[in-house]
């Protein structure tokens, strides 16, 4: 009996070494989604891309969405309130190893089209009713919200507190946390677009999920990759040929292709902080061992997979 009982104290401090070895320290980033708004199986899709998915052979993909947890100050946040909400939290809450429930401290808008901002709704009477979730977003973010329902019932119930954002101010979330939003073009019927700059006390990264093409945009994305670490981008469609029955003005997004040829010249070093993210249902480059994405790997790029950690 005295032999059980010392490995059991051992199996316990072993298990107990493990859950502080794979707790986050310090301020870290999770990938929790890297689809495009309508995640993967996309409704009324034919193609081979979502076959499997509707014939029960795997789970698809999420929409895109970060997560940030401050472990030193147990405080996490959420960048984007897709329709995966509810699994995305509870990812974020397992991750962060401190949260009793899955409502963040923070919920971070980049803009008012589906996939950014419909999971709000998971945080009404109907669901979680929640009180008084912190979540930021540009002022007509903020007054499409405050105006339209049911987005206004979350503001009248209490369910969301909304929080000012304004273009290239800085707000400090925590000791070790900051965030700046940006403008960037994209189509705005409903509210402005922005990115984010994420910036930790060792680290920081560029968040651009939805923008039109590069050229745009009146800042240089190539100096902005330089000023971080990482750099999430708007990776929809990989080229024209994956969007041929589409007219191509109507969604100016960058394909892959021309990001990276435009990236081509950078230095390996600055290649890798790029990691492709916010995948159509028909972009290849979420078949992990294709031509597509082994040719970006290739060329010194990434593909942001869902789960993966990084230090900020």
């Amino acid at each position: 009996m005295k032999m059980r009982g010392i490995l059991l104290a051992l199996l316990f401090i072993t298990a107990h070494n493990l859950a502080q070895d794979t707790a986050p320290q310090g301020v870290s980033l999770l990938v929790l989604g890297t689809a495009q708004d309508a995640g993967v199986p996309q409704m009324g899709c034919e193609k081979e891309c979502c076959a499997p998915f509707f014939n029960g052979n795997g789970t698809g993909h999420r929409v895109v969405s970060l997560g940030v947890v401050d472990a030193t100050t147990e405080q996490s946040f959420l960048f984007e309130a897709t329709p995966d909400i509810a699994g995305q939290l509870r990812e974020l809450r397992n991750f962060s190893g401190f949260q009793t429930t899955d409502v963040p401290n923070g919920i971070f808008l980049t803009h008012a089209h589906m996939g950014h901002y419909a999971g709000l709704v998971h945080l009404g009477k109907e669901a979680a009713n929640t009180e008084q979730v912190p979540v930021y977003a540009m002022p007509k973010m903020r007054a499409f919200l405050e105006n339209n329902g049911p987005w206004s019932q979350l503001v009248s119930n209490g369910n969301i507190a909304l929080r000012p954002l304004r273009h290239q101010q800085e707000t400090r979330l925590t000791p070790h946390l900051k965030v700046v939003p940006f403008r960037v073009p994209h189509r705005d019927e409903y509210s402005e677009t922005v990115g984010y700059k994420i910036k930790g006390p060792k680290k920081s990264a560029l968040f651009i999920p939805d923008i039109d093409k590069w050229e745009k945009w009146k800042t240089s994305i190539i100096t902005e990759i330089g000023k971080v670490d990482y750099a999430f981008l708007d990776a929809t469609f990989y080229d024209a040929e994956e969007i041929n029955n589409r007219d191509i003005s109507q969604i100016p997004h960058p394909f892959v292709v021309e990001s990276m040829a435009l990236f081509a010249q950078l230095p390996s070093a600055e290649k890798k902080k790029i990691h492709f993210i916010h995948f159509n249902h028909t972009n290849p480059l979420l078949r992990s061992g294709g031509a597509a994405s082994k040719s970006v790997r290739a060329k010194g790029f990434a593909i942001a997979p869902k789960g993966q950690v990084f230090e900020l």
